[in-house]
């Protein structure tokens, strides 16, 4: 699976693209910005990127009106066809979000719904109760999700719903030539509809990636051979900045033997979870540390550990922004153009290390040293053994143990280092060691 080796880049295209808010019916072309940041992001080494929603909606884009048609504030079909082709040009795949679970007041079944109540031909689409009544006073009670009744729930177990949607999967396919798919609240979706969409979409094509949004829980249950290939880690998103901020590196080192480590008893080893350190729902990782000198460790935490590492548009430069109590509009900001420094410098090393290693790809996980303040952890495959090394103290720190031996090399400096049984570690330091 392509998607295994590679790093994802997410982009929140209505902010992205500094659309209004609240769809205002006015097309505009803003999409193809895309297409000024295709070079940079294949030079910054990114193989695929994430994109929110960018269907027709009411609002935020998790409010579909219609599956088929780019929100007009974004622009046309055609426009995304253009950026599509753009971004395939540059190596760069395309994985849109999957907003399956629910749909907006404005999704055209359910305006006929509203219409015709019990004549309504779309009435099963959703799940209704004609003898109550909704806080719009719609003459009838539905589910929304999670209490948001502007977020109206789709019935995923009739198959007429079902073979609509997967109508629109094929449609993505073979208009825009996507290559996977992110499915919102995927903890929330019918599992067999999942079964479904992973078998149909593998006849689009074999090697469609889908990766679920899925917060905590056993990620088994719906990370196997029938339904994702992954799923969004939080575990390990808390681990890595509270590991930093408690100064103990424990934490994120637990969370990691639990997940991938030699025992047993490791629930996700040989799986690929997605792992990154913010998105659009949560404070960005230059905001919630509190030593800015950490950032580059997490960073490199993330390009060293097991998983599928996803990068927010814009934190690889430092961006700050923190979560408002219901609104995310401050996580989602409008930038004319990328501005690369020197922490995306670093960023570009570690992911031209991680992608060109096997064992940060494909490895194994294993605890070598873990003090408070540093941690220091094997990545090996069949073909290739990794040290990573990490030195979150303000002074130097010498590791001893048996398994620090050999002639390696940094692939992040270049500096050769001949171990025999110990190592010292710069301070707010990382080392690939090969």
């Amino acid at each position: 699976m392509w998607a295994y080796q590679g790093i994802f880049y997410q982009i929140y295209p209505i902010g992205f693209c500094g659309a209004p808010t609240e769809n205002d019916g006015n097309v505009a072309h803003r999409i193809l910005k895309l297409k000024e940041w295709s070079s940079y992001l294949e030079n910054l080494g990114i193989s695929s990127i994430l994109l929110n929603p960018i269907f027709d909606s009411d609002n935020h884009g998790y409010d579909t009106r219609d599956y088929k048609t780019i929100d007009c504030r974004l622009g046309t079909n055609a426009d995304f066809a253009e950026v599509c082709r753009d971004l395939h040009s540059h190596h760069v795949k395309i994985v849109l979000d999957g907003v399956f679970n629910h749909v907006g007041r404005g999704f055209w079944a359910f305006k006929d719904v509203q219409e015709k109540k019990w004549d309504s031909p779309y009435k099963d689409w959703f799940c209704i109760n004609f003898d109550g009544n909704s806080a719009y006073n719609d003459g009838f009670w539905y589910e929304g999700w999670e209490g948001h009744y502007e977020l109206v729930k789709l019935n995923l177990a009739n198959p007429a719903v079902a073979d609509y949607l997967l109508e629109c999967v094929r449609g993505w396919v073979e208009e825009f030539d996507i290559d996977g798919l992110r499915l919102d609240v995927a903890y929330c979706l019918d599992r067999n509809f999942m079964k479904r969409l992973r078998s149909f979409c593998e006849t689009l094509k074999p090697d469609f990636a889908l990766i679920g949004e899925v917060l905590f829980g056993d990620y088994n249950l719906i990370v196997n051979d029938e339904m994702l290939h992954s799923c969004t880690n939080y575990e390990c998103y808390k681990g890595l900045y509270s590991s930093f901020n408690s100064m103990n590196l424990f934490e994120i080192a637990h969370s990691l033997n639990r997940q991938y480590g030699p025992e047993q008893w490791c629930l996700y080893r040989g799986k690929h979870l997605m792992s990154f350190v913010d998105n659009h729902d949560v404070t960005r990782i230059a905001s919630i540390l509190t030593n800015k000198e950490h950032l580059p460790l997490a960073y490199g935490l993330l390009l060293g550990m097991p998983g599928v590492p996803c990068i927010y548009y814009g934190s690889e430069w430092g961006e700050e922004g923190e979560k408002a109590q219901g609104n995310d509009y401050a996580l989602r900001p409008c930038f004319d153009a990328p501005k690369p420094n020197d922490l995306t410098e670093w960023i570009e090393k570690l992911i031209k290390a991680r992608t060109s290693s096997d064992a940060l790809c494909n490895g194994g996980y294993h605890n070598v040293v873990i003090t408070n303040h540093q941690l220091i952890f094997e990545r090996k495959s069949d073909s290739e053994r990794m040290l990573v090394a990490v030195n979150a103290s303000d002074s130097p720190f010498t590791a001893n143990n048996g398994e620090l031996s050999g002639k390696m090399t940094d692939l992040l400096s270049g500096e050769t280092f001949e171990l025999n049984g110990q190592i010292t570690l710069p301070p707010y330091s990382i080392l690939y060691l090969k």
